[in-house]
């Protein structure tokens, strides 16, 4: 007790506090390097901790999500000490990058008003649906995705895959989420004005389940920023910068990361530090 007091100490020296409290230097260096061992060792345990997390999360967390991920676990360490480790072994989240537009918009098309508004945050499940088309690029040609994500939870209820850019591919996106889910007639989808949205079948789909149409503004990609981000964490994330070697392969890694990661795994701080999955059934819980 006696060492850690003089461990705490700034005023005196420590050869004046040892003689005050009638220790030896000596014993009290020796008492302070077993403290710096133990902290050495338990720094080396967690970065073993941290390095299994960055691997799980496919490189994607960075510090926040690192730290959030170890408090998930009961394990309670600073912010500050996770990034330290972090950077001391390299270990850093995916940066994001420049949003390349997709779809084209079909001029003799009525675009519908932008009823979201940049509203992105949803008090209650399947109230705002909003989705968007991306691209792949793989050593075979292009690989096209739809999305459609539950902007209460942000989770990916529907999504269709193809090597054609076609309204195909957001109809079936539109109704793989209305298989599993049963939303109300209140429902609003949000999407650019790509003319896969404007396709008059995608519209009668809407029609038939009493939901809303809502539109981004022309050249604003903040209107339907959520699913932006989406895009760019499947690309950072999924497929690391690669190559996929074939639009199969491509598709593979795609359904993986959506159904076994991102939705069930994946940590979002606009969440709580919670993943898609976990939110739904906390709300549940609740409600």
């Amino acid at each position: 007790m006696k060492y850690a007091w003089i461990a705490k100490q700034r005023t005196w020296s420590v050869q004046k506090m040892c003689r005050m409290l009638e220790v030896s230097p000596s014993g009290y260096y020796e008492y302070c390097q077993r403290g710096r061992s133990a902290h050495s060792a338990m720094d080396e345990a967690l970065k073993d901790e941290i390095q299994r997390l960055h691997e799980e999360s496919h490189g994607a967390y960075g510090s926040p999500r690192i730290h959030a991920a170890l408090h998930a676990e009961g394990k309670s360490h600073s912010r500050k000490r996770v990034a330290r480790l972090m950077q001391e072994e390299g270990l850093q989240g995916r940066q994001k990058k420049k949003f390349i537009a997709t779809t084209q918009a079909n001029e003799r098309a009525m675009p519908a008003p932008n009823v979201l508004n940049q509203e992105f945050h949803v008090a209650v499940p399947d109230q705002v649906w909003a989705s968007d088309i991306t691209y792949i690029r793989t050593a075979e040609g292009f690989l096209y995705l739809a999305v459609v994500l539950d902007l209460f939870s942000r989770k990916v209820i529907g999504w269709a895959m193809g090597a054609a850019i076609t309204a195909t591919l957001t109809r079936e996106a539109l109704r793989m989420a209305l298989l599993y889910r049963q939303p109300t007639s209140q429902l609003i989808v949000h999407s650019d004005r790509g003319s896969q949205y404007t396709d008059s079948g995608f519209r009668q789909d809407l029609l038939e389940i009493g939901a809303t149409q809502s539109m981004s503004r022309r050249g604003n990609v903040w209107d339907n920023a959520v699913l932006e981000s989406f895009f760019s964490a499947l690309k950072r994330e999924c497929l690391h910068g690669r190559l996929p070697p074939s639009i199969a392969h491509a598709k593979q890694e795609v359904f993986r990361y959506i159904e076994t990661f991102y939705n069930r795994q994946r940590l979002h701080s606009t969440l709580g530090y919670l993943s898609p999955h976990q939110f739904e059934q906390q709300h549940r819980l609740t409600h």
